[in-house]
């Protein structure tokens, strides 16, 4: 039960990861402007994914905001390598490839292996106790 919540939260941030994209792109289109959509996808998915993994799907109930903080520091640096692996994929198809939508079908798959990378190294470091 637990592998099938994970993956519909992973869905679920990934959807709204490449909605802020597409947004972004919407509202500006020049210098650096991938990164700053790539960066937007990011703050938009780490949120809502803490959120769900915490309560859906490790079961933790933060002891004060002090602790949920903390938390989410974890979390957040634990994210630093697997959003690498997504950026890395993301950006990759944009070199390589001459489509448009090529990026988001990096950001996919960068974000399929991110989550399940992500998933273990939470499971240890984070939500350990």
């Amino acid at each position: 039960m637990i592998a099938i919540r994970y993956t519909l939260f992973a869905l679920l941030s990934t959807a709204l990861n490449i909605a802020f994209q597409y947004i972004s792109f919407l509202i500006y289109e020049g210098f650096l402007s991938l990164y700053i959509a790539m960066f937007a996808g990011t703050a938009a998915g780490l949120i809502s994914k803490y959120i769900l993994d915490k309560k859906y799907i490790f079961f933790h109930i933060p002891k004060s905001k002090k602790d949920d903080g903390k938390k989410f520091f974890l979390y957040s640096l634990m994210g630093v390598f697997t959003t690498f692996i997504f950026w890395g994929f993301e950006i990759g198809f944009d070199t390589i490839f001459e489509n448009e939508n090529a990026k988001y079908l990096g950001a996919l798959i960068g974000l399929s292996i991110g989550y399940i990378v992500k998933y273990y190294l939470d499971k240890r470091f984070v939500f350990k106790d």
